[in-house]
């Protein structure tokens, strides 16, 4: 793609030392140098003389060693080393230079993807920004490259998916996902990710009881460990949580936080996933076996002030309030807003993923949510975006009744159950999957949905959440620092 289009451009393909002179910063908003490292090169951005020479003058005299140097047009860069590496200069002019490079600028890294794939069609002087956004629209953004595109992605990422083996190669895959279901949906294009759902469900039943023990400097990878996370990293904040938001969701209200600065993680949200269970875990730092009421929310402000003063805040340092008028007083440093509106898009939603993306864009479109957030921040709290759980798009396999179900939820994508003896028919049935109780009360069985599957009349087709796949379980962890939002 476009790390592939840079790496040919240079000289890379023919030398193992290579100067990038990266003249308009694309590597601080594209990740083109990952196609250097595909190809065995080591990327080191260059600071200045003593520091490089000190880490890798070794390395630069070296002929079996492959170097990529990323510097800017003005750094120093002495004679001795400059000889030593072939220059390139990185720029979108350079790469692009029968198109205006100035509408190229406002590009994203997926805009660049899919005209790296057909500018070297083009024969023609388009430097007009005219004839530069008319190439964009009508041959760069056709239907038929993003298809392709999105094929050739697809492909990358499953082969991601078969070797992930930690939390963080599953948060960058869903984050890769997201992007992938939204552009094909974008483009009314259908692009089949369920098999990543399928393998990540695999992972949860085999590894999820062992992510208590990870530890993250970027997230709190559980949602269980959420509040200590933030306490620690923050003297005043507010967690905003978006009941129901998976990370296809966050990435289309993202679009309203212009000129928001943030960094995005991700964690795992508890399984089952289900409203009462994941918020409460969320705001209390408490396994879902030791809450109050796991199966009830009426406990989740009690569980979310118990919590907050174990760490140390006092009954006015403390506020818990619903909906986008949420509004915190002068002594308030530990805050909790939660806005209900995504889950109940999902729980109302009859067009599947589709309705979803307009509905979700629309509730963008108000800049409700980010305007709450520049209020937050101008009152000097930290904010956290997060969520108890995401959403899937699954088929009804029919709705069970009179089984005694210990437990009722909203979800349909799970049952409790507790001394009840025919769980094997049930298992047989629907082809429920029993799953191994991690972090939950033990008194009771847990059966859960396949893929695509739930507890929803026979062949409807819902959103709807409470079971374990990836869409489901990770969710956006997104941090919002006051310090680098007010000037």
């Amino acid at each position: 793609m476009f790390g592939d289009y840079v790496y040919e451009k240079s000289s890379a393909p023919y030398s193992n030392k290579v100067l990038l002179v990266d003249n308009d910063d694309l590597y601080q908003q594209v990740d083109y140098t990952s196609a250097f490292s595909a190809h065995g090169f080591e990327v080191v951005v260059y600071e200045d003389d003593l520091k490089f020479r000190i880490q890798y003058q070794e390395k630069l005299y070296s002929d079996k060693d492959k170097l990529v140097v990323l510097a800017h047009i003005d750094s120093y860069i002495p004679y001795d080393i400059h000889r030593r590496l072939r220059a390139y200069e990185v720029s979108l002019e350079r790469l692009f230079p029968k198109l205006n490079a100035d509408v190229l600028k406002e590009k994203t890294e997926t805009e660049l993807d899919l005209l790296s794939n057909v500018y070297p069609t083009n024969f023609d002087d388009l430097r007009s920004r005219m004839e530069t956004d008319q190439f964009l629209r009508v041959k760069a953004y056709a239907k038929a490259n993003v298809q392709w595109y999105l094929e050739q992605k697809l492909t990358d990422l499953m082969r991601r998916v078969i070797g992930a083996k930690t939390h963080k190669d599953w948060f960058a895959i869903a984050e890769e996902k997201s992007r992938l279901d939204l552009l094909a949906i974008q483009n009314d294009i259908e692009l089949d990710t369920t098999e990543i759902n399928s393998v990540f469900q695999t992972y949860a039943l085999e590894q999820f009881g062992k992510l208590s023990q990870a530890i993250d400097r970027d997230s709190p990878v559980l949602v269980s460990k959420a509040m200590d996370y933030m306490h620690e990293h923050s003297e005043k904040f507010v967690i905003i949580v978006m009941d129901g938001m998976s990370e296809f969701d966050w990435r289309i209200l993202s679009t309203s936080f212009n000129g928001i600065k943030y960094e995005q993680s991700a964690a795992f949200a508890m399984i089952p996933s289900t409203t009462s269970i994941s918020r409460q875990c969320l705001l209390s730092n408490k396994y879902p076996s030791q809450l109050m009421e796991p199966w009830k929310q009426s406990k989740e402000k009690a569980e979310f002030i118990a919590c907050a003063k174990s760490l140390g805040y006092t009954d006015t340092q403390i506020g818990y309030e619903r909906g986008y008028d949420a509004n915190f007083g002068s002594f308030v440093r530990c805050g909790a807003v939660i806005i209900l509106d995504v889950d109940e898009m999902v729980h109302a939603q009859t067009q599947e993923r589709i309705g979803m993306f307009h509905d979700i864009k629309l509730l963008a479109g108000q800049n409700k949510l980010s305007n709450m957030v520049r209020r937050f921040l101008s009152d000097g709290f930290d904010v956290y975006i997060s969520a108890d759980h995401g959403n899937t798009a699954c088929v009804g396999l029919g709705r069970v009744m009179g089984s005694g179900v210990e437990v009722e939820t909203r979800s349909h994508k799970m049952m409790v159950l507790k001394d009840f003896a025919d769980k094997d028919s049930l298992v047989q049935k629907y082809g429920l999957i029993e799953y191994p109780k991690y972090y939950l009360p033990k008194e009771y069985d847990y059966l859960i949905c396949n893929v695509g599957e739930s507890l929803d009349i026979k062949g409807e087709a819902v959103m709807t959440h409470g079971g374990m796949s990836l869409d489901e379980v990770v969710v956006p962890f997104i941090k919002i620092k006051a310090v680098r939002n007010n000037g």
